[in-house]
C-alpha cells in the first residue's frame, strides 16, 4: 500500500493524457488493487428506492381498489381473481386493466428488488483506509512537495467525487484485516516503501507486508510456546509453575485477542489448547 497515495507495485513511466486516461491509469496500475475506490452515491441510491418504493405503494394501491371492485363484481371478474391463464385469454376491456396491471407490477417489482439487492452488495463493501483516501486525494489533485494547492485532475462537478470519505467504497479491501496487519502498514509502512520514477509518489506493496506478518506471527507463537515450556521445565516448584501457567496462558490470550482478527469464541478454543498443552507438561512429569 502507498505510504502517500496507493499500493502501485510498478511506477508508472508513460505520461498519459490529464483526465480521465491518466487517472484511470494510475487505479489500474496498483498491484494490489487498494486504490480502486469509486462514490456510491448514498444520497441518490436512497432516492432512487424511495421513487421505486413510492411507484409500487401507488401500484399496490391500484391493485387493492380492484380488487375490491371485484369482491362486488361480477361472477365471471371473481373467477378471473383465481385463474390467471383464464384471466390473460380474456384480456379485454376492464380485465385487460388488471392484467396490464400485475405485468407492470412484476417488472417494477424486480426493478426494486434489483436495486435493494445491488445497494446490499455496494454497502457490505468497506471504505477505502485514511491511508488510502489521502492518498487518492493527492494524486487526485496533483499535489506535490512544489505545489501543495494542486489542481484537479478532472472538472467539472467530477472535481469533489473524492471529498466524502463516507461514501466511498473500495471494491477490493487489502488481503489481511488483523490488527498486527494494520499495525504494522500505518506505523512502519515506510519500511517497505519506494520512490516511483514519474512523481513523489511512493509504494510499498502489499504482499510484502503479509510476508513480514507471517514471518512475525511465527515467531511470536514459537516464542510463547517454547518460552513457556523451557520455564517450566527450569522452575521445579508446583506454586511457580502454576503461576507461570497463568502467566503464559494471560499473555496467549491477550496476544491472540490484539494481534489477530480472532473472534472471541476463537480466542478462547486457542487459549484453551494452548493452557492444555501446558497443564499436561506439568501433570505428566516431563518438566523433571
Amino acid at each position: 500500500m502507498a505510504k502517500k497515495t496507493s499500493d502501485v507495485e510498478k511506477a508508472v513511466t508513460i505520461r498519459r493524457l490529464q483526465g480521465y486516461p491518466s487517472f484511470a491509469e494510475f487505479l489500474a496500475s496498483d498491484r494490489d488493487r487498494s486504490t480502486v475506490v469509486f462514490r456510491r452515491f448514498d444520497r441518490l441510491s436512497a432516492r432512487n428506492l424511495l421513487h421505486l418504493q413510492s411507484e409500487l405503494c401507488e401500484l399496490e394501491a391500484q391493485q387493492d381498489a380492484l380488487d375490491d371492485q371485484d369482491r362486488n363484481g361480477s361472477t365471471e371478474n371473481k373467477q378471473f381473481a383465481r385463474n390467471w391463464e383464464e384471466a390473460r385469454k380474456h384480456s379485454t376491456g376492464s380485465q385487460k386493466e388488471r392484467v396490464e396491471l400485475a405485468l407492470k407490477i412484476r417488472e417494477k417489482l424486480k426493478e426494486y428488488k434489483e436495486a435493494i439487492l445491488l445497494d446490499t452488495t455496494l454497502l457490505s463493501l468497506q471504505p477505502p483506509s485514511d491511508r488510502v483516501w489521502d492518498a487518492l486525494r493527492h494524486k487526485f489533485h496533483n499535489i506535490s512537495p512544489g505545489d501543495l494547492k494542486g489542481w484537479p485532475t478532472l472538472g467539472g462537478a467530477s472535481i469533489a467525487i473524492l471529498e466524502d470519505q463516507d461514501d466511498l467504497v473500495s471494491l477490493k479491501p487489502p488481503a489481511e484485516q488483523d490488527r498486527l496487519t494494520s499495525f504494522v502498514r500505518d506505523r512502519f509502512g515506510f519500511i517497505f516503501s519506494k520512490a516511483t520514477a514519474s512523481d513523489d509518489t511512493r509504494y510499498f506493496p502489499e504482499h510484502r507486508i503479509t510476508v513480514f506478518v507471517t514471518i512475525l506471527s511465527t515467531v511470536v507463537a514459537a516464542m510463547l510456546l517454547v518460552g513457556a515450556i523451557v520455564n517450566l521445565y527450569v522452575v521445579k516448584s508446583q506454586k511457580w509453575r502454576l503461576g507461570l501457567i497463568a502467566i503464559y496462558t494471560a499473555l496467549f490470550a491477550t496476544t491472540v485477542a490484539l494481534l489477530t482478527s480472532a473472534r472471541r469464541a476463537e480466542v478462547f478454543a486457542a487459549t484453551a489448547a494452548y493452557s492444555a498443552v501446558l497443564v499436561v507438561f506439568v501433570s505428566g512429569n516431563l518438566g523433571n
